[in-house]
């Protein structure tokens, strides 16, 4: 069975708004490596409108610093599901799921394959209860932010879920990653 990881950058107090944090280039790198043995994006709708196209721009154009062009590379090379019921459409490397996130996870977990990354913090809840992440990433910033997107809404997990820690990363910039898995 393929391994389900969810990774996403989160604020002191909980906050996970991509457009706020500015990843160093070792944090792109820390970033691209996670990617290395993934060959599946599962993603909502918002974050996929957010990767992409930006990242495929970054990957053709070369636009980016170093680390963000071998990130860009990395990530528009790999396949990716996106679950939303009002995408029209997609680039040519997506396949548009439109009903029952956790089942169709389910299904790609159960084929042959390397890891599938879950990016969407509006199906994390859903995809917990159903026990379909194995692993999760999390870059903690040393920045409160205030407001924003929480990773978890107050009343989304219907029991707490107790999770293992693995291994902790520090970052020049002061941010910490933690992996953790069920």
């Amino acid at each position: 069975m393929r391994t389900v990881t969810f990774a996403m950058n989160i604020s002191l107090d909980g906050y996970c708004d991509h457009t706020i944090f500015n990843p160093t280039e070792e944090l792109m790198d820390y970033y691209t490596a996670l990617m290395d043995d993934v060959d599946l994006l599962f993603y909502g709708r918002v974050m996929y409108q957010l990767m992409f196209p930006y990242w495929a721009d970054v990957a053709r154009d070369k636009s980016g610093t170093p680390g963000e062009n071998r990130f860009a590379e990395r990530l528009t090379a790999i396949d990716r599901i996106v679950v939303s019921r009002s995408l029209q459409s997609a680039d040519e490397k997506a396949r548009i799921v439109r009903k029952d996130p956790a089942g169709e996870l389910l299904k790609l977990k159960q084929l042959p394959g390397e890891r599938i990354s879950v990016d969407s913090v509006i199906m994390l809840p859903e995809l917990i209860t159903a026990n379909l992440i194995d692993e999760f990433y999390f870059v903690v910033h040393p920045v409160i932010m205030g407001n924003g997107r929480h990773l978890l809404d107050v009343g989304s997990l219907q029991q707490k879920l107790n999770l293992k820690l693995i291994d902790t990363r520090h970052f020049d910039s002061g941010s910490v990653a933690i992996h953790l898995q069920q």
